[in-house]
């Protein structure tokens, strides 16, 4: 399973070394084997990880230039980043990112080895146009995008789930992650409301291999005990 905590515009520096102590130790003391990321603020990156993986939440795709505001590929080198979220919907609808700079932005941290998660989904109104229309809409996402990409892993986060408390059925989830499975070899991330109280379900549907989390893995606790559920599931799977 992939766990991987976003924090997007939250935590202080001190917060995040707090956090990061705990969910380290949690994966240390019980030997987890999932691969486990966190996404802080650009401004908490100054951590040296031990055995969970920090990436970026954005990027802009130089090496460095005049492009006031941005974090490049230089300082992103400087902290050893080597894992981006591309595509996230707030960068679409909130931020305003066009398919084409999304998708030269992935090119450019493909070039460079980056492993990449990349962030498909809808908003309501194309969900109630039905499935046909759904993925018609995710396949616009995809364009640009190298789906063979070996260092790609999907996240499907359905833009009217993100942060509303509101999720898929169970059987949506999984008709979206078997679409996305016959065009791509890639993980399946599912985000959109996850939290403790239905990660462990979420993460045991067909083609889902693990979690995108935004404000209920704020809470370090929370995050270990999502992470605890993963190892539950690779148990039942093993026995």
């Amino acid at each position: 399973m992939i766990l991987c905590a976003n924090f997007k515009a939250n935590k202080t520096r001190q917060e995040t070394r707090a956090y990061m102590a705990v969910v380290e130790s949690f994966v240390s003391a019980n030997d987890i084997s999932d691969t486990i990321i966190v996404f802080p603020p650009f401004t908490a990156l100054d951590h040296d990880p031990r055995n969970v993986l920090i990436g970026v939440q954005n990027g802009y795709p130089v090496k460095n230039g005049a492009y006031t505001g941005e974090i490049a590929l230089e300082q992103l080198e400087e902290f050893g980043i080597r894992t981006i979220l591309i595509g996230h919907s707030e960068r679409r609808h909130v931020i305003g990112e066009t398919q084409e700079q999304i998708a030269h932005k992935f090119r450019f941290f493909a070039e460079q080895g980056f492993a990449i998660i990349y962030c498909v989904g809808e908003p309501l109104s194309v969900r109630e146009e039905g499935h046909e229309a759904l993925m018609g809409y995710i396949e616009k996402q995809f364009e640009g995008i190298d789906l063979s990409y070996p260092d790609l892993i999907i996240a499907y986060e359905p833009v009217w789930a993100i942060g509303t408390g509101l999720t898929p059925t169970n059987s949506d989830i999984e008709s979206v992650h078997s679409a996305l499975r016959s065009k791509t070899p890639a993980p399946l991330l599912y985000g959109g409301s996850v939290k403790v109280e239905n990660a462990g379900e979420i993460m045991a549907l067909e083609n889902v291999d693990g979690v995108l989390v935004g404000s209920a893995a704020l809470s370090a606790n929370d995050f270990c005990e999502m992470i605890a559920q993963a190892v539950e599931l690779n148990t039942e799977i093993g026995e």
